[in-house]
């Protein structure tokens, strides 16, 4: 039986250690929504988006994504930070911020989920998988 706060849910049953780690069930992890009808994965929605069914199937992602879109906020806050919109691997996206170096976060950069929630924001947080620097041609 899972429980939802905000935008993550975690087992009502065992400790809840903030990262996702794949042999620890009872990890927090970020959880999505399938509908039952046409299969389109979605974030945090009541209806289907696309066939505006609300038969939806609660699954858990395997952290996995792409950054879609990356910048840098500077107001509200007292340093900039990073807000990106990540694509997950089962084709929902959602908004979360990523470890690195401001400057060196771009689209089509991959990414895995490091915590589940920002202690601060709320948000998920990720890290790149690749090196954080370019190559310049």
């Amino acid at each position: 039986m899972y429980h939802h706060s905000g935008n993550v849910a975690r087992q009502a049953v065992g400790s809840a250690t903030g990262v996702l780690d794949p042999k620890a069930p009872e990890a927090e992890a970020i959880f999505f929504q399938r509908c039952t009808w046409c299969g389109t994965a979605m974030y945090h929605r009541v209806l289907c988006p696309v066939c505006r069914g609300s038969d939806l199937r609660t699954e858990r992602s395997e952290g996995a994504g792409t950054v879609r879109h990356a910048t840098v906020v500077h107001r509200n806050t007292p340093a900039a930070r990073n807000v990106s919109l990540i694509e997950m691997a089962e084709g929902f996206v959602l908004r979360g911020r990523v470890m690195g170096p401001l400057i060196g976060i771009h689209s089509g950069d991959r990414v895995r989920l490091s915590t589940a929630k920002d202690p601060v924001r709320g948000e998920p947080v990720f890290q790149l998988v690749d090196e954080p620097y370019r190559a310049w041609t």
